[in-house]
């Protein structure tokens, strides 16, 4: 089964490439956090994800249990897919880890005044140089959104007040730290009328990380709201 065609967003923080090689090289600048190689890709994911019962939360596939699966033709030419785009990443010395994604244990247990899960927007961070590659090959798929779109929820009013009675001290460097200490920095809310875009299915994209020197802002998204009824997810990371 092949892959239907998403609808790629149009937004000037996204360049669209044609190769892997492409992905890899090019040079984050600008306003361009965001790098898209658009794919159909041939398989059915769906059977691997079926196949692999799962039970409910994250839960990492390695290339032994892959490989063990029995399969379809279809689904062998989509474990050769995963195989093929995990062995391109590692030739980067990146680190891919694919994912069958259940829904989420403990979603929002002790969220204290604002939400650090992956289903609100955020920014990856590091202390050195490095991007966020992904894939989603089957189940909805991460979204994100424009810089220029978003306010880091720390800085909402209400919200601050309430992190500043957590913190039990004043609005200082001490507060910052703090902040950035348990994630709260960042992390992002939306703007009134703000439209979130999609990553689509099959493409593999690299995302720009907040590091100190990035020549870009880090690019905000998300993983997509649970819905009762939806298959699992099935994501590369790296």
């Amino acid at each position: 089964m092949k892959a239907l065609p998403d609808i790629l967003p149009d937004w000037p923080g996204i360049r669209y490439v044609g190769s892997f090689e492409e992905l890899v090289s090019t040079k984050f600048a600008g306003e361009v956090n965001a790098l898209c190689w658009p794919r159909q890709l041939e398989g059915d994911f769906g059977e691997i994800v079926e196949k692999l019962r799962t039970a409910l939360g994250i839960t990492t596939i390695d290339e032994d249990r892959l490989k063990g699966l029995s399969l379809s033709p279809e689904g062998q030419v989509a474990r050769e897919i995963l195989l093929q785009d995990q062995a391109m990443l590692l030739e980067r010395d990146l680190l891919p880890v694919l994912d069958c994604i259940n829904g989420y244990v403990n979603l929002h247990e002790d969220d204290g005044p604002m939400s650090t899960h992956v289903q609100s927007y955020h920014v990856d961070s590091a202390t050195d140089e490095a991007d966020t590659y992904l894939c989603t090959y089957f189940g909805a798929s991460s979204e994100a959104l424009p810089n220029e779109l978003v306010i880091p929820r720390a800085q909402v009013p209400e919200i601050r007040a309430e992190l500043l009675l957590l913190y039990g001290g004043e609005d200082d460097e001490g507060f910052a730290d703090f902040l950035n200490a348990n994630f709260y920095d960042l992390h992002y809310a939306p703007l009134p009328g703000a439209e979130p875009w999609s990553f689509g299915v099959g493409n593999l994209w690299r995302i720009a990380c907040d590091y100190p020197g990035s020549p870009v802002p880090p690019c905000v998204h998300r993983a997509p709201d649970t819905i009762a009824g939806m298959p699992p997810r099935l994501l590369l990371i790296s």
